[in-house]
């Protein structure tokens, strides 16, 4: 007489029941990978949404100076007078973070002084507070990024929009990220298939 001990005893029994473990095991991963590519999709349009940017702390060393003291100096370049003093004050670059060129005004702002002096600015708060946040929530880089699209010859030419250029460069990085984690969840779940 033999006793039934529910599944484990598909697995210790004679050949026979072996057998059937395996074709129970054969079709079990057909729901298990249901599960999974749900999981996978409802992980792909939930989860990884980059609407709102949230800052954390500035961070870094900063020396014995307030952190008001230094945002003052770095707010000190848009006005100092050796940095901008050939560009145009209605295309400088402003503590908004804002870039205000007209789309007819690109050659000039470009081949012109506006551009190397508004590096200058950069660079000049860059010396003074590297982690500096424009009023807009731009970084620096955000800026220089933004610049160097719309002087040079691809589509995005005399678009000095900040704002436009950050949403879409946090879009493409969400969505490849997302692609990213999509792959590597498809591969997971193929190894898992072939496992079992």
């Amino acid at each position: 007489m033999r006793m039934n001990f529910g599944f484990a005893s598909l697995i210790f029994s004679p050949p026979i029941t072996s057998t059937m473990a395996l074709f129970f095991l054969h079709y079990a991963r057909v729901p298990l990978s249901a599960i999974l590519l749900f999981y996978l999709l409802t992980y792909g349009c939930f989860y990884g949404k980059c609407d709102d940017f949230e800052s954390g702390s500035t961070g870094g060393s900063v020396g014995f100076e307030d952190p008001p003291e230094i945002v003052a100096k770095a707010l000190l370049c848009f006005n100092d007078r050796y940095i901008y003093s050939a560009c145009e004050e209605s295309y400088r670059l402003k503590e908004s973070g804002n870039l205000e060129v007209p789309l007819e005004k690109t050659e000039e702002y470009c081949n012109g002084p506006c551009l190397s002096e508004t590096e200058l600015v950069l660079d000049c708060i860059n010396g003074i507070f590297s982690n500096f946040l424009f009023y807009n929530r731009a970084t620096l880089q955000d800026v220089r990024d933004t610049i160097h699209a719309g002087c040079g010859y691809g589509p995005q030419r005399g678009n000095f929009d900040v704002l436009e250029h950050i949403n879409a460069e946090r879009g493409n990085a969400c969505r490849a990220s997302n692609m990213a984690a999509l792959g590597f969840s498809f591969f997971i779940l193929g190894l898992f298939s072939l496992l079992l």
